[in-house]
């Protein structure tokens, strides 16, 4: 019997570990470089461009705090759906819609956030993945989370935490500052 060397065992762990059978990453099938990605968020999102729309959906109605950041915007007010906070990732049922209250008291949609909890997918793991972009850690709340800019167009990116357009009204604004442990 031969014995390997310290390089060769190491290359056989890693192969060994990497083709062992796992759970799928439920971001794999939808990659940004898909030219229908977003346009399916789009399709799938389209009817919640009216809130109610979505209450009927199941996303809650009453959100009384809107998030804002001190320097880089708002993300609006966070209509979670609680079916869909689970570990399963489908951009056509995003866990959360993000919604800004107009000056006439509409809502309109301006994006969605994926969420993936802790508990399904580790913080000390690579992150989990959807529109090809990886999930950022969430410490204080115990998830992974990503925005998608779908429906107003964000000038720091579609990907971007807060939007410098998105406003909220001073009674409902909440100062809040993404905990990804870098502090």
């Amino acid at each position: 019997m031969r014995i390997l060397g310290k390089h060769a065992l190491l290359a056989l762990l890693v192969l060994v570990s990497c083709s062992r059978g796992r759970d799928p990453d439920p971001a794999d099938s939808k990659a940004a470089d898909e030219p229908d990605a977003l346009e399916e968020l789009r399709d799938a999102t389209r009817a919640f461009a009216s809130l109610e729309a979505a209450v009927e959906a199941g996303y809650r109605k009453d959100v009384a705090k809107c998030l804002v950041h001190e320097h880089h915007g708002a993300m609006g007010y966070h209509h979670v759906h609680p079916d869909y906070m689970d570990a399963v990732l489908d951009i056509t049922k995003p866990e959360i819609l993000l919604y800004e209250r107009l000056a006439n008291g509409e809502y309109r949609l301006n994006g969605v956030e994926f969420i993936m909890p802790y508990s399904a997918w580790p913080r000390d793991s690579v992150p989990p993945r959807v529109f090809d972009q990886p999930m950022r850690r969430e410490d204080t709340l115990n998830f992974w989370y990503l925005h998608v800019w779908a429906w107003k167009p964000n000038p720091d990116g579609l990907f971007a935490d807060f939007h410098p357009d998105v406003q909220c009204p001073t009674e409902s604004r909440e100062v809040f500052r993404p905990d990804n442990g870098e502090a």
